[in-house]
């Protein structure tokens, strides 16, 4: 009984391992990636799904995608722009940022992690994120 638990989180790891493998370089470290599939009205897009779990002085950097981003707060936490006073990105809310428009930019401030479910409808081959300088 034993060896079959050894042998299970050796095989979750090894899982674990591959899909980090396949992160496309310039990543956020936060994002876990549930499932990536070809979006079958178009070959050249595809389909992301992630959780991005932010923490207590964590940040997304400013940043746009080649597609449109779609989301949901699983946890919600305060949030800092800079040079802004911080508010409250709310449990169970949702947000949707357009091709090529910028976003993010702030940093978790609240005692909680920030919790996202994102879904992204991307061009293939393309990073995910196209950071802004």
């Amino acid at each position: 009984m034993r060896i079959h638990r050894l042998l299970a989180v050796a095989s979750v790891c090894a899982l674990v391992a591959s899909v980090w493998a396949g992160a496309l370089p310039g990543d956020l470290p936060q994002r876990q990636e549930l499932k990536r599939a070809d979006l079958t009205i178009s070959p050249d897009m595809e389909v992301i799904t992630s959780i991005d779990e932010v923490r207590t002085g964590e940040s997304i950097p400013r940043h746009t995608h080649h597609g449109i981003e779609t989301g949901y707060v699983l946890q919600g936490s305060m949030v800092q722009f800079p040079g802004q006073a911080p508010i409250m990105m709310q449990t169970g809310s949702s947000f949707m940022n357009l091709r090529d428009v910028p976003h993010a930019g702030f940093t978790v401030v609240g005692e909680q992690p920030l919790k996202l479910l994102t879904v992204h409808v991307v061009d293939k081959g393309k990073p995910l994120y196209a950071w802004i300088k």
